[in-house]
């Protein structure tokens, strides 16, 4: 399915502004640690713990029975609210008792564990079937656009950039708010993480098929490819096939957080998405790599989303990699596959280093979320103590939105939710930049979260 050609494709590198968003930072890359490595699948554990709530919106409840027979992409549970996606089997296997496990955002969950059966699907035809090429792009402009929205959903869809929100929800068209614009996010700006840019070079077809799935599903009529400078092999892989298709690649300049949606629509089409707006609001729809990919998957081969690549990288992993792994499986799963833990291991996060969460436990489920588990040495994480905020005003620098962290951050910490209020609160997106360049060595992010749970109303 072509979106225009040659034509199309020479307007709209003429219209991308691609100018540097405000603020932001450039912290090292340390990118080379798992980038080379290939995707592998992995070893299927004898025991996988299912979250029935992992995305944003209605948890799923359990459609499982004590030792039920269960099939690889078989819905295990599911909610009837709009707002939510159901979860399906990872692997063939055997319904446990449910429990609960506790997220590493700090949620507590239910779960819906499953043992391994002796007979899986082979690791190559699975790989295969999930990123594997060719696919029909010539099907694609036939397909219904409610069609490939109902594919979504039932396939479990949510954005595997970090936020997990379902897939089907953005997709659905809205008469009040037009889409002209589809915006593939491929910059993965978090430091160590690569789990988006083995699939750019691994599966640059299944992105493709599935960007263009999206478009056609939310109706816009060009798609745009954002990648990051710092990825010159991902852009040299994915530009030809999206040219061949009508898309088109923009070269994104590297700076953190570029991923950020109200970050990555400025630098690349010129828009700017409102405090408190989203992208719909200026004609616009963005999903990840990762989330077209599994798009593809779904939509052209109907297999819901059961695995995902994370990256597991950093100094204290023995042996990085870029693992496609079963939703469930335990993140102690992951490392040992990678070799385990060096002994200067300090701190284990799952996400990235700046928008991730410090673990205290390895006996945590991989979800639809888990870009990457990054693991750093004393050395990495050794700061300096703590002291008074000094007034220096960085964080206000390099605040992509604009914001005041340390009065937002120093509002919560003393309950004051009339001054967080005022100073947007509920704007901060979390991305860390302000406590990366904190001279005082103050938590802002830390704050700014405890904020957000305590102050609810606020």
């Amino acid at each position: 399915m072509a979106l225009g050609g040659c034509v199309m494709i020479a307007a709209l590198t003429a219209s991308l502004s691609l100018r540097p968003f405000a603020g932001g930072v450039h912290p090292p890359e340390r990118k080379h640690f798992a980038e080379d490595m290939p995707i592998e699948v992995l070893p299927t554990p004898a025991l996988l713990t299912v979250p029935l709530h992992q995305h944003a919106g209605a948890p799923c409840v359990s459609k499982l029975k004590l030792r039920q027979e269960v099939k690889w992409g078989e819905v295990i549970a599911d909610a009837e609210a709009f707002v939510s996606a159901p979860i399906h089997a990872p692997v063939n296997g055997i319904a446990q008792i449910g429990g609960v496990t506790t997220l590493p955002n700090g949620r507590h969950v239910k779960t819906a564990p499953i043992k391994s059966g002796p007979t899986q699907v082979d690791p190559a035809e699975l790989k295969q079937t999930l990123l594997g090429g060719p696919w029909p792009f010539a099907d694609i402009g036939a397909i219904d656009p409610a069609a490939i929205v109902a594919k979504c959903r039932a396939g479990g869809l949510v954005g595997e950039g970090g936020a997990a929100f379902p897939t089907h929800v953005k997709l659905a068209r809205n008469e009040k708010r037009p889409v002209d614009t589809l915006l593939v996010n491929g910059c993965e700006c978090e430091p160590y993480l690569t789990s988006d840019y083995r699939l750019m070079l691994e599966a640059p077809g299944a992105i493709v098929a599935g960007a263009l799935l999206a478009a056609r599903a939310c109706g816009a009529t060009r798609v745009v490819m954002a990648i990051e400078d710092n990825k010159p092999h991902a852009i040299d892989v994915v530009r030809p096939v999206a040219a061949e298709h009508g898309a088109t690649v923009a070269v994104a300049p590297t700076k953190y957080p570029m991923g950020g949606e109200k970050q990555l629509i400025p630098t690349v089409l010129g828009r700017v998405v409102p405090n408190g707006g989203l992208p719909l609001d200026v004609g616009v729809v963005v999903i990840n790599v990762g989330t077209a990919t599994a798009l593809a998957a779904a939509a052209l081969r109907d297999r819901p989303l059961t695995h995902r690549v994370v990256s597991v990288t950093g100094a204290g992993i023995a042996q990085p990699k870029n693992i496609l792994a079963p939703i469930g499986a335990s993140i102690a799963d992951l490392i040992k596959f990678c070799g385990g833990l060096k002994p200067d291991t300090a701190r284990v996060i799952a996400g990235g280093p700046m928008m991730g969460f410090a673990l205290n436990s390895l006996d945590v489920p991989v979800t639809k979320g888990t870009s990457g588990i990054v693991a750093l040495t004393r050395e990495d994480v050794r700061r300096s103590e703590e002291t008074s905020c000094v007034r220096c005003g960085r964080c206000v620098d390099v605040c992509p939105l604009r914001l005041v962290p340390t009065k937002i951050a120093l509002a919560s910490r003393h309950r004051d939710w009339e001054t967080a209020r005022a100073y947007h609160l509920r704007v901060c997106c979390e991305c860390g930049c302000c406590a990366y360049v904190c001279p005082a060595s103050i938590p802002l992010v830390q704050l700014i979260r405890m904020g957000k749970a305590i102050g609810k109303d606020v």
